[in-house]
């Protein structure tokens, strides 16, 4: 039950997160207060965004071609998740790997956008 929330909810939040990043496209130049329209993230956010994009793509190529992933977050040092041994914490892993992938691709989609307006 709590991995069925678990992927539930982080289905939610991306859908919450195309939802924003769309309203954003939509408002043109300008938004109702007649203030600039602007990005997801800054020009530095964009640097930070983009270098740790291209990291946590490579983390997730590396883990899908050798079938192990470190495990993510605080309580599991040094751990590795195989998916011979622990297939349900790995594909937890590397869903969660795609997930801010993509987020952080999204985000950095719709900056430039947004920024190269013709």
């Amino acid at each position: 039950m709590r991995t069925t929330l678990y992927y539930t909810l982080m289905l939610l939040l991306g859908f919450a997160w195309y939802k924003f990043g769309q309203n954003l496209l939509r408002k043109g130049y300008r938004d109702e207060n007649d203030e600039r329209v602007e990005g997801l993230v800054g020009p530095v956010g964009f640097l930070v965004a983009a270098g740790a994009g291209c990291y946590l793509l490579f983390a997730l190529l590396r883990a899908l071609f050798q079938r192990q992933v470190p495990c993510i977050g605080k309580g599991c040092r040094m751990q590795v998740y195989t998916l011979a041994s622990h297939a349900g914490d790995y594909w937890a892993n590397v869903f969660f790997l795609a997930w801010i992938v993509l987020a952080l691709g999204y985000a950095l989609y719709v900056t430039q956008k947004i920024w190269f307006r013709a």
